[in-house]
């Protein structure tokens, strides 16, 4: 028989999460059930939440980590018990170029939790084997479920942005996404410089790895940046177009800034600097689930870790307001094993 799973669900655009008592059902050939432990509120969620243009209802949740509960027909490698994550990734087509080339990621048929088939916010998850990536020991469930989009997307910008060894690298913004890259930064040996907006993040920054801390509001952090000698590299996180040129001024020459928080905004870029610095402008999304292993693996191995705050699965809501009202401190993250009006686990 089917199991009932606790799912928060949105009804109608821009309606109230409410959860529900839902028969999620076994998984189809080539897919799991997980029993979900933990699953993270990413800024993105703000977007699927709001279920304009989708199919409903939907289930927000692309950061999800718990224990695989049951196996669809077809499944090798896996067993009952693995301990495992799904991130923004949720699965590709098999077949195409970017597939057979193994850039699952840019899959033009890629899935994503949330998005594609019903997300992470709930008790019990269906999802592709082909999306699975094993959580190793030493990192729990909270620590994993970020890992598999805030961790996998920070880690890959930093490793493929050509930054010498001991170079420098600016991280700009210290939330959800900053906070991680700061940390991966700091332990890939890099000098790290974080930049963010007013003093009060300075003392967070160091704590995290960084070398040196840079207030936005002072002073224009590209010409800020300048200064202090330049950065071979600089991952910008912040959610915002609008910094984005003035940053190039704090590269180094050959350096490269990297995009991976944006909205709907556009660029206009220095073209004389850009080509006179022989500068790069590039984005960044996610990774595969073998990045994602490799993002974990090496948290566990060098102390990197989110900081996050912990919702009961039910508060759900509250969660996503804390977020859009911008109290998160750093990721927020659903605990589906406390059962509605029980705290959640500190």
């Amino acid at each position: 028989m089917a199991d009932l799973a606790t799912m928060m669900r949105v009804h109608t655009p821009g309606g109230e999460l409410v959860a529900d008592r839902v028969e999620v059902g076994t998984p189809p050939p080539g897919w799991v059930a997980l029993d979900v432990v933990a699953s993270g509120v990413c800024r993105a969620d703000l977007g699927t939440a709001a279920a304009e243009g989708a199919d409903l209802p939907v289930t927000p949740g692309h950061e999800v980590a718990g224990t695989i509960s049951e196996l669809g027909e077809g499944i090798s490698g896996w067993q009952v018990g693995d301990r495992v994550a799904v991130g923004w990734f949720g699965g590709s087509c098999g077949h195409c170029r970017a597939c057979r080339t193994g850039d699952v990621v840019h899959c033009p048929e890629r899935r994503i939790p949330g998005v594609s088939y019903p997300g992470g916010w709930t008790s019990r998850f269906l999802a592709p084997a082909a999306a699975l990536a094993r959580i190793p020991d030493g990192l729990d469930f909270v620590d994993a479920a970020p890992m598999g989009c805030a961790g996998v997307t920070t880690f890959n910008a930093l490793r493929t942005a050509d930054v010498p060894a001991g170079g420098r690298v600016a991280i700009f913004g210290i939330g959800g996404l900053g906070h991680l890259a700061v940390q991966f930064a700091a332990a890939m040996g890099y000098e790290v410089v974080a930049i963010a907006r007013g003093p009060e993040r300075s003392e967070i920054a160091h704590q995290l790895g960084a070398d040196h801390y840079l207030d936005s509001t002072a002073t224009p952090p590209g010409r800020a940046l300048r200064a202090l000698g330049g950065a071979d590299a600089i991952i910008a996180t912040a959610s915002s177009t609008e910094p984005v040129a003035e940053l190039i001024a704090g590269l180094r020459p050959h350096g490269r800034l990297v995009l991976i928080g944006v909205d709907a905004g556009a660029l206009q870029l220095p073209v004389g600097s850009m080509v006179s610095h022989a500068l790069t402008v590039t984005g960044h999304i996610t990774g595969s689930p073998t990045d994602t292993e490799q993002a974990m693996e090496f948290a566990v191995g060098n102390g990197v870790r989110p900081v996050t705050q912990i919702y009961p699965l039910v508060d759900a809501p509250t969660a996503l307001a804390d977020l859009r009202d911008g109290r998160a401190r750093f990721r927020l993250v659903l605990d589906a094993t406390v059962a509605p009006g029980d705290a959640a686990r500190g």
